[in-house]
């Protein structure tokens, strides 16, 4: 028998505390943010060769740029290949001493994956995991009109995480 001061905890006995659980939206939020958001922060420039330049320009290129890969355009600024860092460096490893007068399109991957502006982020991920590359032109209508890395991809889902957290704080504190 309890005591006879005992009272049961009634509901409304305590003060009603505000908690913020995840939601179905907060959770897939990111799943639903596109390429062309990325494109908005990243800009949209594209650095191209033609399939005739030599390796030894391309890699003064990657080297002056910063980059890892370059698109390779016609004169018309069409999507013919691509031309990777990893590209080269097997072709040293295949033809030592022999590799930088060769010519782009002896080394250019000519099946090029692509996404368009308003694939999902996520999607392209998952695409470029399993592909097992790291750079994919951006097409709209047929034309050039970005580059995206997998460490671009990795760097802006940090970039919304840690606002999340913020957010969530925020929420939380306040």
């Amino acid at each position: 028998m309890a005591p006879s001061s005992y009272q049961a905890p009634k509901r409304g006995d305590k003060a009603e505390k505000v908690t913020y659980s995840q939601t179905t939206e907060s959770n897939l939020s990111h799943t639903q943010t596109t390429v062309s958001k990325l494109l908005e922060g990243k800009g949209d420039a594209v650095f191209s060769v033609r399939p005739t330049e030599t390796i030894r320009e391309v890699v003064g290129l990657l080297k002056e740029k910063h980059i890892g890969a370059l698109v390779v355009t016609d004169q018309n600024g069409a999507l013919m290949g691509i031309l990777s860092e990893r590209d080269i460096v097997r072709r040293m490893a295949e033809t030592p001493g022999q590799t930088l007068p060769q010519s782009v399109e002896d080394l250019m991957t000519r099946d090029v994956q692509t996404c368009s502006p308003d694939d999902y982020l996520m999607d392209v991920l998952s695409r470029m995991t399993e592909g097992r590359f790291r750079h994919m032109p951006v097409l709209k209508d047929g034309n050039l009109c970005g580059m995206i890395t997998i460490g671009d991809v990795v760097h802006f889902r940090l970039k919304e995480l840690e606002y999340e957290a913020l957010r969530m704080k925020q929420m939380i504190v306040g």
